[in-house]
């Protein structure tokens, strides 16, 4: 059964995408209302939603601009569609996290930071001036010791020396820097330290000078040399220069040498003595970010300035959106690189929430990730608040109690993949239920409580958890099961293990952070597929196997063997075009002429890792392909970039290369996030054989199917930030379910569907 709106202008009209999966796929996507985008992971709902519509309307936005775009960068590719009409502006809002910028928080990442800073300047006393003297990313406003960062770093000079010894031989423990290098060479002539007295025994005018002097010249060998002191260079070169320290084991020294404290002059405040000193209700501009939202709503509640009511109602407004949308455990003052995906993705939403603009499409990846059953309804109305004010609202989403609120669903599938790209059924909700889709097969599916729990061994124990808004937890966490963490966004759950458990060295962390790694790395690379690839290439051929790896002897040498060139500009997203030589396979012409089984190393990488199980007959790489099977990944191509992997695709990736290591302990966060539901049966069959298999599962999960299947679970809450941080059960999921906490009540219900 198959509806379809009618093409009129109020139609989004998609014919013949062809996308990544997608196989001639047509679409009438009604505008100003909800359309959710179902179907199983890599069935080619981001390949509609993402790579077509939102790709088409930022391509054609950009193209308004055609000098700029002429001047300064190559025109975007048009996605693989042959009709797209009546789009509108598209507005993506993703799970990315915000980047680690550390002058970026939640207040400045809202707008709400920009509204208090203009209540101070004009109903503070004293005032410090305007606006901008209130901003630490100014230098009016800024502490001039921090530099508005609100951090101070400091280097561990035992890490960084070793006293017992002189500068020959080898007191200065950094890389590069043994004796006669060349840094040596410019640092110890700059600063006229003795090389042949142990560091202890330095003079500490003569010490100074070696760690702290200030950037100055030297002559050496005949040449005029830059040099500074020691500390002084590393901390300019690395810790406040902000470039990204590619070398893994420059990262590792740094970790090792460095520590971060509060700013001693600012208090962390980030702010100038002129900004700390102003007060409205004897509290600071940064007393006021550092409330959570709840809390900093009720002060401001407290305000009595009349001719300030517009501006604090349009304050007010920013913070009720924040709590309405699950985030009023939230300080203003945190930096926005700490944010989880699921927190990001609703901090960009408060800013289209007060937006003026009306028929703009809103795109939306699961912004469910990361909620609370509890908050989902809430999340709900603004999506709804968004198309009652004229937009268009495309939401990728698993949840029924998303779904359930669409105008229109769109299902993709049947399978993964090349299984999937096709739409298998287009219409209302209720026409969903009766369409015999997979989607609508599993729309209603209830994981039942298990008949019996599996008794835990000898626990984890936990005493005394304080991080963030913990208060002081103790709980014993059992071994040999799998224990779910619950409770509300911002209750505490990774705050306690994370803070815990994670860091034993026995326990592996299966998230969804970010994996390093460039524009090179892909699944055959992260997971060492290659490897085998490469020696079963070489040895067929009778070559090297070096030419068969992009980062060595084979790569193309026009685009360095990434296959793409890529154009990055500051204010807008980059651009990046197959290479013209290579034509984004990324080997040498000569490289691509030698074959396995019929088929030439870029071909390989093309394969999807179900493909590749099937085709490739090398031993060594079977065992690696069965477990990304296992884990649901049998549709990504073995060469698919990792940038382009979701933050679920990340955290299954790494449970891959986790498993089969033998009994241990494993944390996983939001395991669900990105899976349909017939995949969320699938998964829970794996994390019961893990357990069976004598390892201990503990998963921090809102997903009431995983709860239901958990043997133990430990509800953190019974609020968030300052109201939640307390156990508020332990025990089965049946005892949960009777227990009244907010999660058990929807447990209950849950199981009673």
């Amino acid at each position: 059964m198959t509806q379809h709106p009618a093409d009129t202008h109020d139609t989004i009209r998609v014919r013949q995408a062809r996308e990544n999966n997608l196989k001639g796929v047509d679409a009438d996507i009604p505008k100003r209302r909800i359309t959710a985008f179902t179907g199983v992971s890599g069935s080619g709902k981001s390949s509609l939603v993402f790579g077509t519509i939102a790709a088409e309307s930022q391509r054609l936005i950009n193209e308004t601009y055609t000098a700029f775009i002429q001047t300064f960068m190559p025109s975007m590719p048009r996605p693989d569609v042959e009709v797209l009409e009546n789009l509108s502006a598209a507005i993506v809002v993703d799970q990315e996290r915000m980047g680690a910028n550390s002058r970026s928080t939640v207040g400045t990442a809202t707008d709400a930071y920009s509204l208090l800073r203009v209540l101070y300047s004009r109903y503070s006393v004293p005032s410090a001036g305007g606006a901008g003297a209130y901003s630490f990313n100014l230098g009016e406003g800024a502490c001039a010791v921090c530099e508005g960062f609100g951090t101070e770093a400091s280097i561990d000079l035992d890490e960084l020396l070793d006293w017992d010894k002189t500068l020959n031989e080898g007191a200065i423990t950094a890389p590069n820097f043994a004796p006669g290098a060349w840094l040596w060479q410019t640092l110890t002539a700059g600063t006229q330290a003795d090389l042949d007295v142990k560091l202890r025994d330095m003079p500490a005018n003569m010490l100074h000078r070696l760690l702290y002097d200030q950037a100055g010249k030297v002559k050496l060998n005949g040449a005029n040399m830059s040099y500074s002191g020691l500390v002084t260079r590393i901390k300019s070169n690395y810790i406040h220069s902000g470039r990204e320290i590619k070398q893994a084991h420059i990262r590792d020294w740094i970790a090792r040498i460095s520590t971060t404290a509060p700013c001693s002059a600012c208090g962390g405040s980030r702010l100038g003595e002129k900004a700390r000193a102003s007060k409205i209700n004897n509290l600071g501009i940064a007393d006021m970010t550092a409330l959570q939202v709840s809390d900093l709503l009720a002060e401001l509640d407290q305000l009595d300035i009349p001719a300030a009511a517009p501006l604090l109602a349009n304050l007010k407004a920013v913070l009720e959106a924040m709590v309405q949308i699950g985030l009023g455990y939230i300080s203003l003052d945190r930096p926005a690189g700490t944010l989880s995906g699921g927190e990001a993705q609703r901090v960009k939403m408060i800013r289209h929430l007060g937006s003026a603009l009306s028929d703009v499409t809103y795109v939306f990846d699961e912004p469910t990730v990361g909620l609370h059953p509890h908050d989902i309804q809430r999340m709900n109305r603004l999506l709804e608040d968004l198309r009652d004010k004229g937009n268009t609202v495309l939401v990728v989403e698993h949840k029924p109690e998303v779904i359930k609120i669409a105008d229109h669903v769109i299902d993709l599938g049947p399978g993964a993949g090349v299984h999937g790209g096709q739409v298998t059924y287009s219409g209302d909700v209720t026409g969903l239920l009766a369409s015999g889709t997979l989607t609508g097969r599993h729309f209603s599916t209830r994981i039942p409580l298990k008949a019996s729990v599996r008794p835990g061994r000898e626990p984890l124990p936990i005493r005394g958890a304080h991080l963030h808004n913990l208060k002081n937890v103790d709980v014993d966490v059992p071994t040999g099961v799998l224990c779910a963490v619950t409770g509300v966004a911002g209750s505490g759950k990774s705050s306690l293990i994370h803070s815990t458990i994670s860091k034993r060295e026995d326990v592996a962390v299966v998230d969804q952070s970010a994996i390093r790694g460039s524009r090179r790395s892909n699944p055959a690379t992260y997971t060492g597929l290659l490897e085998p690839i490469r020696a079963a290439f070489a040895k067929a051929n009778g070559v090297k196997p070096a030419l068969f790896s992009a980062n060595s002897e084979g790569a193309c040498e026009h685009c360095g063997g990434v296959g793409f060139t890529y154009t990055d500009l500051v204010s807008m997203a980059g651009v990046a075009l197959p290479c013209e030589i290579c034509e984004g396979k990324r080997y040498k012409p000569e490289v691509l002429e030698y074959t396995l089984e019929g088929l030439n190393i870029a071909q390989v990488l093309d394969l999807s890792i179900e493909a590749a199980a099937q085709r490739l007959k090398i031993t060594k790489a079977a065992a690696m392909l069965e477990r990304l099977n296992q884990v649901g990944l049998g549709y990504l191509k073995l060469g698919q970039p990792l940038n382009t992997l979701s933050g679920g695709e990340r955290q299954r990736l790494k449970l891959a290369i986790n498993l089969g290591k033998g009994a241990g302990t494993y944390v996983l966060d939001e395991p669900t996030t990105g899976l349909h539901l017939a995949d969320v049966q699938r998964l829970l069959a794996l994390l019961g054989e893990m357990v069976d298999e004598g390892n201990t599962v503990i998963v921090i999960e809102h997903h009431l199917a995983v709860i239901a299947h958990a043997d133990w679970v430990i509800d953190l809450g019974p609020g968030a930030g300052h109201e939640g941080g307390t156990v508020v059960f332990e025990g089965t999921p049946a005892q949960l379910a009777a227990a009244g906490t907010l999660t058990g009540e929807h447990l209950a219900a849950y199981v009673k569907d």
